[in-house]
């Protein structure tokens, strides 16, 4: 059985952690709507980060930051899991992220994470971000 999240107006860390926590014991996740979770503090800051990690590194060996909304919430909670451990592969490969709501999820109940619901003054959405990234959405 895998659990669906709703994403939406959720701050990103939070929601991450929630996330890596439940992968690790052996949770199946899809997480829907990732263009619509919230990064918290000043847009320019913000963005200016994102770009930099885009920078790093050279076209060939990388390492390769991606641009796309559900690949960002991807990479994110990629940081939260030993991933180069074979439990921690095992746990990154039961995550699935998503734009939007796909056909197979639609009329089903998706669960919001109380702790991830808080609104900050300042804030930037991830589709808002890729798209300063450069992402055609």
């Amino acid at each position: 059985m895998t659990s669906i999240i709703d994403a939406s107006g959720a701050l990103l860390g939070r929601l991450s952690t929630n996330a890596a926590k439940r992968l690790l014991k052996g949770e199946e996740i899809a997480i829907v709507n990732s263009e619509k979770a919230i990064i918290s503090g000043k847009k320019s800051s913000i963005k200016n980060r994102y770009k930099k990690k885009r920078e790093i590194g050279t076209y060939r060996k990388g390492p390769f930051y991606p641009k796309m909304p559900d690949q960002i919430v991807k990479r994110t909670i990629r940081g939260m899991i030993p991933y180069q451990t074979s439990h921690g592969r095992n746990a990154f490969k039961r995550l699935k992220c998503y734009i939007g709501v796909p056909r197979e999820f639609q009329g089903q109940k998706f669960e919001n994470i109380k702790e991830a619901e808080k609104q900050p003054i300042d804030y930037v959405t991830i589709e808002e971000l890729s798209r300063s990234l450069g992402a055609k959405i």
